[in-house]
């Protein structure tokens, strides 16, 4: 868990997954960026960093410690501040083929997440979603 923020003008991006590689990667992969970058390896940490600090964006595994991690973690991200943007990462559809998206506004509003993504992410799609959520 990386619990301290740096004073910085730079726009800070929460990664929360539990796979220690999946965590390293986005971290390496945003670490060119424009972004401060911080991390947790699970649920219990990314709730502890958010005790004291307030990123502008998290990009949450959506299963963790329990499947549904990423949904509980999300929906209280937003009920903190709504202003948080959220990407949702998932494996479910790679792991049993079944599609998971959130398309409709009905689904978005259940979701709580600003974007859901499917596994493994590409770097330059991960930019562009983050690019895109925080206006660059």
């Amino acid at each position: 868990m990386e619990a301290l923020r740096m004073k910085t003008d730079k726009k800070l991006v929460l990664i929360v997954d539990d796979d220690e590689d999946i965590l390293f990667q986005m971290k390496l992969n945003l670490a060119e960026t424009e972004y401060e970058i911080m991390t947790a390896g699970s649920e219990k940490e990314a709730r502890k960093i958010l005790e004291d600090t307030r990123p502008d964006l998290v990009i949450l595994d959506l299963m963790m410690e329990n499947r549904d991690s990423g949904f509980v973690l999300s929906h209280s991200i937003k009920r903190l501040d709504p202003m948080i943007k959220v990407i949702l990462v998932t494996a479910v559809t790679s792991e049993t083929g079944m599609e998971f998206d959130a398309s409709t506004p009905d689904e978005r509003r259940w979701v709580k997440a600003d974007t859901i993504m499917s596994k493994p992410v590409r770097k330059d799609q991960l930019l562009r979603e983050i690019d895109s959520l925080m206006g660059a």
